[in-house]
């Protein structure tokens, strides 16, 4: 049987988060190194298989491609009957900070991503304020509701968001910008940090 493939560079987060979900489940595959499509002499070949022109993509083992990172992790662990609760109320919980993650989180950071980045613009100072606040308030969000809590974010187990918010984490702590202590989130950051999987997709060398 062919093994997975999985189309993006270990520096794009949202590869980091279905590496790490498939080192979790144990499973053999294969990474290739795609950076931005639109740079690549293959666009053609990678847009047949996202139309977006975006890493990563996921070729299954039995061909089924599937592109957009969040709806890769609910594949594999639907697939794999792992890395999601049965209980409903968990379920709903999971589903809902994965889908945080993606929208409001992610967002918020973008404006800080824009300056370290040296994107023109971002590095006047009102705009950065406004920038890290944005990142900040969300980040205060997930604090409150991890000081509600002593394990993962929907239970007692590891879940696909765990590894969404786990990998914002590592870049919220990895970001160059000034930030409020965040007793909740350092624990959970570190927590899944001790994972052989977390640890080698939040890596010291970049976020």
């Amino acid at each position: 049987m062919d093994k997975v493939r999985v189309l993006g560079r270990e520096t794009s987060i949202n590869a980091r988060k279905v590496l790490w979900a498939l080192d979790e489940l144990g499973e053999a595959y294969e990474r290739e190194d795609w950076g931005l499509p639109i740079r690549d002499p293959n666009v053609p070949q990678f847009l047949a298989l996202n139309p977006n022109g975006m890493v990563p993509v996921l070729i299954d083992a039995d061909g089924t491609t599937m592109w957009e990172s969040n709806a890769i992790l609910i594949y594999l662990a639907q697939t794999r009957g792992a890395l999601l609760p049965s209980g409903r109320q968990e379920l709903a919980r999971a589903l809902q900070w994965l889908g945080w993650q993606a929208t409001d989180l992610n967002f918020a950071w973008k404006g800080v991503q824009a300056l370290q980045r040296g994107a023109p613009g971002h590095d006047e100072p009102g705009v950065v304020e406004q920038a890290v606040g944005a990142w900040w308030a969300k980040m205060r969000i997930l604090e409150a509701e991890l000081a509600r809590r002593e394990g993962f974010i929907a239970g007692d187990s590891l879940t696909i968001a765990d590894i969404a918010l786990g990998l914002s984490c590592h870049r919220w702590f990895k970001a160059t910008i000034d930030r409020p202590d965040l007793p909740a989130v350092s624990r959970y950051y570190q927590m899944l940090r001790q994972r052989p999987a977390g640890a080698r997709w939040m890596p010291d060398d970049y976020g």
